[in-house]
């Protein structure tokens, strides 16, 4: 063997105590405590804020004829939405609408980054309303860092008491106002007081309030950086001309805090200071904790309360505003922005058939349904006179809004005599079942084939129109 020699690799005994402790493969959570700030966006995220809300608390108060205006009855799973029912049946309506949902998010990234989630995002919306009780039951950002070192005392309990019961009751009338959506919630208030909510009921209540109260009051910005899926996919939908928050590094650097001292000392150098004056606001205000001159990163909601802390710094200052700004990638590089390209006008494009096409279907809907079932027990049955019955399931389903009188018939198999009567009046949303038999004397009437196709054929009886008519088969034995 060679005499190589060996390196010692022991770890110092600093390193090895250290290399003993178990290692955690999550950080630890450092509460984020954001600044107040007022500004031309946080004026506009206050309006959006003020509209989602009324939309989402008042929408259930609503009524629409003699129910409520947006209904979802599970138990009768008719959907009711501003005066149209939809039933199971409409179900590719709502895979439609997920799908425009989905577009229309792909073009507004494409086009503004994550605005989304600055301005309408429910999650960012509660967690705006919680910092905002928090600020003020516990004061500005340094008298509740300040709070927190505090050991708990009377006034430490009072408020941190006073935040939690709001809290608490916004996320329970929140969770009330989704119950409300499912169950009348003008029923459902008087029971409440009664304490007469069945058990699903009070169970959904509590969740949602549970749910309420822990997105938007303890995990935040842990929600929107760690469990939201946009906010890992967003980036491939951006390219150089996407609007987002972006800090001008061109103007801003070298950032520094301007004392008469370091002024000095550059013109001496013949160095002149960027505009920023490394004052952290933009942090200080940031939701999800970041500095976005560090550049683009993706737990950036878009929230733009770093440009409304930064243009009140400029403008203390006399120098324009602008330094952190909704901008793109090619305007910071001096290059053109093209608001008009490919990829957006592809989106946009889609978007605006898939919402046509929606519209076209909901607005040609036929508001009458009929569904058929054959017997399950036997293909046929003869009988005592020989003659050959089959067994079916109708459902006739009346959509429109108004009570309907409907006449039905059977093509196809000449003289066929059916059990049901030939009229169904239908009130509105009424479901009609019928047990039917069709009976047939092939000695009288001969069937080519054992299979015969026949058409159930339903007319409205008012206008004479058409409105349903399903295929089905009569069996009968072989001859």
């Amino acid at each position: 063997m060679s005499n190589i020699p060996v390196k010692d690799v022991t770890p110092p005994p600093a390193q090895q105590s250290s290399a003993k402790q178990p290692q955690s493969m999550y950080e630890k959570r450092k509460k984020i405590y954001v600044r107040e700030v007022e500004g031309l966006f946080q004026k506009i995220r206050t309006y959006s804020l003020w509209a989602l809300m009324l939309a989402y608390f008042g929408t259930a108060w609503l009524n629409w004829g003699d129910r409520q205006a947006v209904f979802f009855d599970l138990p009768t799973r008719q959907f009711h939405i501003f005066g149209m029912t939809f039933w199971p049946q409409d179900f590719p309506l709502l895979a439609g609408i997920l799908i425009i949902c989905a577009y229309g998010l792909f073009t507004i990234t494409n086009m503004a980054g994550r605005i989304w989630c600055g301005y309408t995002c429910p999650q960012s919306a509660w967690s705006f309303i919680f910092m905002w009780i928090e600020e003020r039951s516990e004061g500005t950002r340094n008298q509740r860092i300040k709070l927190d070192k505090e050991k708990m005392s009377a006034t430490k309990f009072r408020k941190k008491a006073i935040k939690h019961i709001a809290w608490l009751i916004v996320a329970f009338w929140t969770g009330v106002t989704f119950v409300g959506y499912f169950t009348p919630i003008r029923e459902l208030m008087p029971d409440m007081l009664a304490f007469n909510v069945n058990s699903w009921g009070v169970f959904w209540i509590l969740f949602f309030t549970a749910a309420t109260y822990i997105n938007a009051g303890w995990m935040r910005e842990q929600v929107c950086i760690y469990m939201c899926p946009y906010a890992r996919f967003q980036s491939v939908m951006y390219d150089p001309d996407t609007l987002a928050v972006s800090y001008d590094t061109n103007r801003g650097e070298p950032r520094m805090h301007r004392s008469k001292k370091k002024l000095a000392a550059m013109e001496a150098r013949n160095e002149k200071p960027g505009d920023c004056v490394d004052c952290s606001l933009c942090v200080q205000v940031c939701p999800t904790g970041i500095d976005i001159r560090d550049g683009l990163q993706y737990q950036c909601i878009g929230c733009a309360l770093c440009i409304d802390a930064c243009d009140s710094v400029m403008e203390k200052l006399d120098m324009p505003k602008g330094l952190i700004r909704y901008t793109t990638e090619n305007e910071l590089e001096g290059k053109k922005t093209h608001f008009f390209r490919p990829r957006l006008i592809g989106y946009a494009g889609i978007l605006v058939l898939m919402i046509g096409g929606l519209i076209y279907s909901i607005a040609t809907r036929t508001p009458f349904e009929l569904d058929i079932e054959r017997s399950r027990g036997a293909l046929y049955t003869v009988t005592a006179n020989d003659t050959v019955k089959n067994s079916y399931y109708l459902k006739l389903i009346n959509m429109s809004q108004s009570p309907q009188t409907y006449t039905l018939k059977v093509e196809g198999l000449e003289g066929a005599v059916s059990s049901a009567p030939s009229e169904y009046q239908l009130a509105v949303n009424d479901l009609e079942e019928i047990a039917l038999t069709l009976e047939l004397d092939p000695a009288e009437h001969p069937l080519a084939n054992s299979k015969t196709v026949i058409e159930f054929v339903v007319t409205q009886q008012s206008s004479g129109e058409e409105v349903a008519r399903e295929e089905s088969r009569f069996i009968a034995p072989r001859q």
